[in-house]
């Protein structure tokens, strides 16, 4: 873009860009934008998705680009610890290894802030900003470069619009609890103009619902296993292993244990399913999930039905 955006227009761009500074709760304002501005704006819509994208898609590289390096950097430091001779500059090199590791988790957030602040820069200056890689691939994908270029009235793909936002939703999982407020927004405020995404946005409602439930269940079952086990053996001042009732309590940790470490397991293979999901759907799959999108998609197949025959 050659000309410099309307302040109207900048406004939502900014403000879309600086939500990444919430870390998962500023996913809502992005969905916001862009259905404020569409149709409005081609401008303030591609920023808004533009920020949705690097907030869900490009968290969730982030998170697992940090989680990488830190796996990798710790087991490093602890091979480390392991051959440090204890000399007088123990406590030296110990705390020079904490120094580093505290700069190294401020280096990572603070990459991940970085870009969005330029974004919001940028386009408060009526910038046409664009995110690496991201930034290139969805103009082409919604075709922005036509759309601003072209006549008064030519906006965005209207179905990669959909798809996109739908996507995002998907994606979105990996960010707890947070992670609803794009498909929840994206259902509430264009879900009657888009049956698809409205569907694609309820299924993914549902199904970030059963995850948290997840995440719960697995803390409710180890806290409880913990507590009857301690009331089975009279606490923790005067334990009673001995008795058929300590041992009752005992075998009901253990498997509430078990419980949870299958549900731990289970949680991050959901994750992955998410990010299929929302790869599938960007690929022009009208995605379902196994068991719950079909019942969605029976249920508000009927509900239509029932709509059009009043």
């Amino acid at each position: 873009m050659n000309n410099k955006a309307p302040v109207e227009e900048r406004v939502w761009a900014v403000i879309a860009h600086l939500s990444a500074i919430a870390m998962g709760m500023g996913v809502l304002l992005p969905v916001l934008g862009w259905s404020e501005s569409r149709r409005k704006s081609n401008y303030a819509s591609f920023q808004c998705m533009q920020a949705l994208g690097y907030q869900s898609l490009g968290y969730t590289i982030w998170i697992l680009t940090t989680l990488v390096v830190v796996v990798i950097v710790s087991i490093s430091s602890i091979a480390y610890i392991a051959n440090i001779v204890i000399t007088e500059n123990f406590e030296t090199e110990l705390w020079t290894l904490v120094v580093g590791h505290t700069t190294l988790m401020l280096g990572l957030i603070g990459v991940y802030f970085l870009l969005p602040i330029v974004a919001a820069v940028a386009c408060a200056f009526g910038k046409d900003f664009r995110y690496p890689i991201l930034g290139n691939r969805l103009a082409k994908y919604l075709g922005y470069e036509q759309a601003v270029t072209g006549e008064e009235n030519t906006w965005l793909i209207e179905e990669h619009e959909d798809r996109w936002v739908s996507s995002m939703g998907h994606f979105s999982v990996i960010i707890m609890l947070w992670g609803l407020l794009v498909p929840v927004t994206a259902w509430m405020l264009q879900g009657k103009r888009s049956s698809f995404l409205k569907f694609q946005s309820v299924q993914t409602v549902v199904f970030q619902i059963g995850t948290l439930l997840l995440y719960f269940l697995s803390g409710v079952l180890y806290i409880g296993g913990f507590v009857f086990f301690l009331l089975s053996i009279g606490g923790m001042d005067a334990m009673k292993l001995d008795s058929s009732f300590g041992m009752i309590g005992l075998i009901v940790f253990f498997v509430s244990m078990l419980c949870t470490f299958i549900i731990v397991l289970l949680v991050p293979l959901l994750h992955i399913m998410g990010q299929w999901a929302g790869y599938r759907v960007l690929k022009g799959d009208d995605y379902r999930y196994p068991i719950v999108g079909k019942l969605i998609e029976k249920r508000m197949t009927k509900k239509n039905a029932v709509e059009h025959s009043d």
